[in-house]
């Protein structure tokens, strides 16, 4: 049976999550059908454009995706505190530009006088929306069902569109965190679907490195905020040309022949005190080594402690490769 939801995410330990959601038929989510030669290459436009526009309306940050033909890989920076920290007025705006409302969040914007009953029941409202506005299950769904309804419509047809729900995994210290983007950023390239990071289309870290040729970062991922400092701030805690320089290295590193290139230059591995074997193992096979929580022991067992979970997955494979 699949865990709960509410089992897999503990704010108190990290605010980053990786998401994964797969097509459940056989035409593409986007790419070109082999079979009737029918290409679904806008429905990436889609994907990205609906992901990024979801990022000003929830508390909820992207720090990397990548839009692949059958799959989406996102990684999430849940803001919990600003759910809490933004006015009503400011609640209820978001969630009209998500769904219609109702009679009393329409009431209570414009203006209108309400009555104690009508202000206990917009509160009871109000309260529910600050979760959902924080929400990655609210988030991944807001995102997948916009997609959905538009293939379908496309496709003529009714049904599932996604493989089920989406998959999603904790990222519980700076070594999970680091190489699950890396993972994330270089899925095209591994999948031949680009050649360089800086060519691979509909990824977060083309629009970085696009954005950094111009000196800034792009406002609608979460920034790389380097200097990291304990329980990990908001804010990538890695520096980016560090990190752009490390995804190079590691999409060279594929080959056989090229392993030797990361050890001696690239500083964030060392910081993150991982071995380049296991670095290289990371980054290209995250998902079939790890399938649930990552983090190093400490991590993990702080996790598992606050859903009271007995079972500690993924420890020995997390100790042998995080350290």
């Amino acid at each position: 049976m699949p865990t709960a939801r509410k089992k897999q995410v503990s704010l108190s330990d990290t605010k980053y999550y990786h998401c994964i959601s797969r097509c459940v038929r056989r035409a593409f989510l986007c790419g070109e059908d082999r079979v009737t030669g029918k290409s679904y290459e806008h429905r990436r436009d889609w994907v990205e454009e609906k992901l990024l526009t979801l990022t000003k309306v929830f508390c909820i940050d992207v720090c990397g995706y990548a839009v692949m033909s059958n799959h989406t890989h996102i990684v999430l920076y849940v803001d919990d505190k600003k759910a809490q920290r933004i006015s009503d007025r400011a609640i209820v705006l978001r969630w009209h530009k998500l769904f219609k409302g109702n009679w009393l969040t329409h009431k209570f914007i414009n203006g209108d006088e309400l009555s104690a009953s009508e202000y206990s029941m917009l509160a009871a409202d109000i309260a529910e929306f600050r979760i959902r506005l924080a929400s990655i299950s609210w988030f991944m769904r807001v995102l997948n069902e916009d997609i959905a309804r538009k293939a379908n419509k496309e496709d003529g047809c009714t049904g599932r569109f996604w493989e089920g729900r989406f998959k999603s995994q904790a990222l519980l210290d700076e070594a999970a965190l680091a190489a699950c983007l890396a993972y994330v950023d270089l899925n095209p390239v591994r999948a031949k679907m680009g050649e360089t990071p800086e060519t691979s289309d509909y990824t977060s870290i083309k629009k970085r490195i696009e954005h950094a040729q111009q000196g800034k970062q792009p406002k609608s991922l979460l920034r790389f905020a380097g200097n990291p400092r304990k329980h990990m701030p908001k804010g990538l805690p890695f520096e980016l040309a560090y990190y752009i320089q490390l995804v190079e290295l590691t999409g060279r590193c594929m080959r056989a022949d090229k392993r030797g290139y990361i050890s001696d230059s690239q500083p964030l591995l060392t910081r993150l005190q991982i071995e380049p074997d296991n670095w290289l193992k990371l980054t290209t096979q995250f998902t079939k080594v790890f399938h649930g929580a990552v983090g190093r022991k400490q991590a993990m067992t702080d996790y598992c402690e606050h859903l009271r979970k007995r079972r500690r997955a993924n420890l020995t494979q997390c100790e042998r490769l995080l350290g």
